[in-house]
């Protein structure tokens, strides 16, 4: 009996229709891994995000900490070198060597004091009385060239609404620039005050001098720290942190020295020219440019002005102005950056432009602007390297 149970089941069993369906269609399967997709693109940009903002939120919170160590830390990156010189020529140790730099350094320093420091000074000091007169000659040349758009002006300053707004405004400022510079009492309490940033800047030679004393190349314990990774791992990582070293010191070195020539070239030029303040607004605006184009947009918007609206000024000065600005780029773009710093960084301007926004913005400050280029270059290597590296056989 049971055995007639067991060919009856056996039976049915056979009988029952095989459903090969699959779950979902094509069009779905395509909709389910865009889908899915789309999650893991949304995942990863919300911790990029998150990364970039926890990160930001903190380099803004202890900047008058990390700053000096950030300076340091470059900086020692790009004297190496020279210490390593001093030894080898001067046969000194270590320590006799970075004090024989220091020594130079204070000798440079001293005659650059004594002969160009004052009329610096000076300039800039002028500069400052100046800026009255320079607004009063501003307004007489707009009544004279065009009254009709100052009539425009004063008429829309007249009405109450603009008036509030404008006063809205002005107070706002007022409150920005109360923050941006607080009082004594809040300057000496403060971290980020004024004796906190002299102190942050004394402070910066003491982290140089025992940065410098170490001969050891910077990556060489690295992957001692690192025993969680695979080897691949721990030397793709050396791979990238000494790329991103290379770039830093080739780019601030590079931008240093491009910046100090441009910036006596302009402040040559502007001299020449009969441009007031010409040898303080060139050499500041040339050191500016290590931020890239920072220099030129803000030297632009002064010297320009100033060359039309100063007493023997006009529409020539100007030109003569624009043409030192377009032989100092000039010389820069086709001699001095492809010569000193080649294709280091190897960014389009565009990106460069954006580099320094969004680096700005991320860090908050001026350490985000000094670091754009460099972290923006970096992220691109490194992209380019695993890319290469990993990605190459799935065709990405």
């Amino acid at each position: 009996m049971f055995a007639l149970a067991s060919d009856a089941g056996c039976a049915f069993s056979l009988r029952m229709p095989v459903d090969d369906t699959p779950l979902l269609s094509p069009t779905q399967r395509r909709l389910a891994g865009f889908a899915l997709s789309t999650a893991a693109i949304v995942g990863v940009v919300a911790v990029i995000y998150l990364a970039l903002l926890v990160t930001g939120r903190f380099v803004s919170q202890f900047s008058g900490v990390i700053w000096p160590l950030a300076v340091a830390g470059i900086l020692a990156l790009i004297l190496r070198p020279l210490v390593a010189l001093f030894e080898r020529r001067l046969k000194l140790r270590r320590p006799v060597a970075v004090l024989a730099l220091y020594g130079l350094f204070l000798v440079l320093a001293a005659g650059l004091l004594a002969t160009f420091v004052p009329a610096l000074v000076a300039q800039i000091v002028d500069f400052f009385a100046y800026l009255p007169t320079l607004w009063q000659n501003t307004l007489a040349w707009g009544e004279q060239h065009f009254p009709e758009w100052l009539a425009v002006v004063r008429r829309y300053l007249d009405n109450p609404a603009v008036k509030a707004a404008a006063n809205s405004l002005m107070l706002q400022a007022q409150d920005l620039l109360a923050q941006i510079t607080p009082s004594l009492k809040q300057a000496g309490a403060g971290l980020f005050g004024l004796f906190g940033f002299v102190a942050s800047v004394a402070v910066v030679p003491i982290y140089l001098f025992f940065f410098l004393l170490t001969d050891e190349e910077p990556t060489k314990g690295l992957p001692a720290h690192l025993p969680f990774l695979k080897e691949a791992q721990r030397n793709d990582v050396v791979f990238l942190v000494r790329e991103f070293l290379g770039i830093l010191v080739a780019f601030f070195r590079g931008q240093l020295l491009i910046g100090l020539i441009m910036g006596t070239l302009l402040a040559i030029g502007f001299s020449v020219a009969g441009l007031r303040f010409g040898l303080a607004l060139g050499l500041i605006i040339g050191l500016l440019n290590i931020v890239p184009y920072l220099g030129t947009i803000l030297g632009l918007s002064v010297a320009l002005p100033l060359a039309l609206f100063q007493p023997d000024g006009g529409l020539w000065l100007v030109g003569v102005c624009l043409a030192v600005f377009v032989g100092v780029q000039a010389i820069e773009g086709w001699l001095l950056t492809p010569r000193i710093m080649g294709r280091q960084t190897g960014l389009h301007p565009v990106a460069i432009i954006f580099a320094v926004f969004f680096w700005g913005q991320a860090l908050g400050g001026i350490l985000g602007l000094m670091l754009a280029v460099p972290l923006t270059a970096f992220f691109v290597t490194a992209w380019r390297y695993v890319r290469r590296k990993y990605f190459a056989t799935a065709g990405v």
